[in-house]
């Protein structure tokens, strides 16, 4: 079911993307990266820069969750930031992003079933930031996704109700007594009530950062609100994971113009451009550098000889 979900999806994509480009003037589209302020990219990259920081604390929740308190933020925003831009850009989140955390974490005593709870407590964290973000930019612009759900702002709304409504039971169920689940020798401990909160708080950090780069790289010119873009960004990065392609390229590119744009694309085209950069390019190939650096240091500590004891 998963692989026909995903198919379907880059079918869609491909289909309303290749809509979407349909007399795309690409000089113009140049021509408007060019004209970008040197001071909004830079607003931007920083932006980009705040929502990769709270992206460490994912791990480090989940860390504190299932009481290993022994390893440091260091390790933990090490495991975070190469995971996660390495394995949404190859495509296999759910595969890539544990093996990536289970060598950074196996050399800090950490077996393979902690890598595993702490990967499905930092899935927790971004869903339950996902969809609070996405349900509160809903009720300030339920219209705002209409045209990629294909539904009307009425019951837009209502779906972003029942969204905060979701969640607001699981912060109470979680905040009146400790939960856990699985069997007594593979416990998954879920985190307590303030915990839920803080991660609720880091994942609309995260989210709502990376979808500000986006909004301010797109001219004022083009009169889009920031609700409007928040719920059109979430929207098509929960596509992208669905679809499972490489930093769901395509989909979360569509998902974009068809949200977004209007009859003149070529501003949106620039500022998607600039933003895949910054938040897609540059975190992938600094994540790669670093956690080949990490694996080639300690595969040379491992083969370099012992010096003798004098």
């Amino acid at each position: 079911m998963g692989v026909v979900v995903s198919v379907a999806i880059a079918a869609a994509a491909i289909y309303a993307l290749t809509h979407a480009l349909k007399n795309v003037e690409y000089v113009e589209v140049f021509e408007a990266v060019r004209r970008t302020s040197a001071g909004l990219v830079g607003l931007a990259l920083l932006l980009v820069a705040t929502s990769y920081l709270s992206l460490t604390l994912y791990d480090l929740l989940a860390l504190r969750t299932i009481r290993r308190d022994d390893v440091p933020y260091r390790v933990a925003a090490l495991a975070s930031f190469t995971s996660y831009p390495i394995a949404h850009g190859v495509g296999a989140v759910a595969l890539i992003a544990p093996v990536i955390r289970y060598r950074i974490y196996s050399h800090h005593g950490l077996g393979v079933f902690d890598v595993a709870n702490i990967s499905f407590l930092t899935g927790l964290t971004f869903w339950l930031g996902n969809l609070t973000a996405l349900a509160l930019s809903l009720l300030g612009e339920p219209g705002a996704i209409s045209l990629i759900d294909f539904l009307p702002p009425a019951v837009n709304r209502l779906l972003a109700a029942a969204l905060l409504v979701g969640v607001f039971a699981f912060l109470l169920w979680t905040w009146l007594a400790p939960r856990r689940f699985g069997t007594s020798r593979w416990p998954v401990r879920l985190p307590s009530g303030p915990m839920v909160l803080l991660q609720i708080g880091i994942g609309i950090v995260d989210l709502g950062a990376a979808a500000l780069a986006m909004y301010v790289l797109i001219p004022a010119g083009m009169d889009i609100g920031i609700f409007h873009v928040i719920a059109v960004f979430i929207a098509a990065t929960l596509l992208g994971f669905a679809s499972h392609a490489p930093a769901g390229i395509g989909v979360f590119d569509a998902a974009i113009l068809v949200g977004l744009g209007g009859e003149h694309r070529e501003p949106l085209i620039a500022a998607l451009l600039i933003f895949r950069v910054w938040y897609h390019l540059l975190p992938f190939v600094m994540a790669l550098v670093l956690f080949g650096a990490v694996e080639g240091w300690r595969s040379w500590c491992a083969k370099r000889p012992l010096t003798p004891a004098s």
